[in-house]
């Protein structure tokens, strides 16, 4: 599947100061990495962002998110963005930050 390249480039774009990431191709998209966890992506034209268990219900309750659920199984922890809800730089902005402030939970992978 391809990926929505532009909305890759405006998220390396939020990204571009910060230091220790990383960027893979992951889920028939591509992933953004801190200290090995991905925290968020680009799969199809949607935002992936990793939210935790924690964060799950309440990022499910926004507007214009819908479970990670690309197997027939929902990923707890992982949310779908869709283009509406990143149109705005401040949007897609939030969404990024959220996820890497999870990642940065997580103990460093090795």
């Amino acid at each position: 599947m391809a990926f929505d390249a532009a909305l890759a480039d405006r998220v390396r774009v939020v990204l571009a100061r910060r230091r220790g990431l990383a960027e893979r191709k992951m889920f028939g998209g591509i992933a953004f990495l801190a200290g090995g966890h991905m925290f968020c992506g680009v799969n199809g034209e949607d935002l992936v962002v990793r939210v935790g268990p924690d964060g799950w219900a309440d990022a499910l309750a926004r507007r214009h998110v819908r479970p990670m659920d690309f197997t027939g199984k929902p990923l707890t922890g992982y949310v779908y963005v869709a283009p509406a809800g990143v149109r705005h730089a401040a949007a897609l902005k939030a969404w990024v930050d959220r996820g890497l402030a999870f990642a940065r939970t997580l103990p460093p992978k090795g």
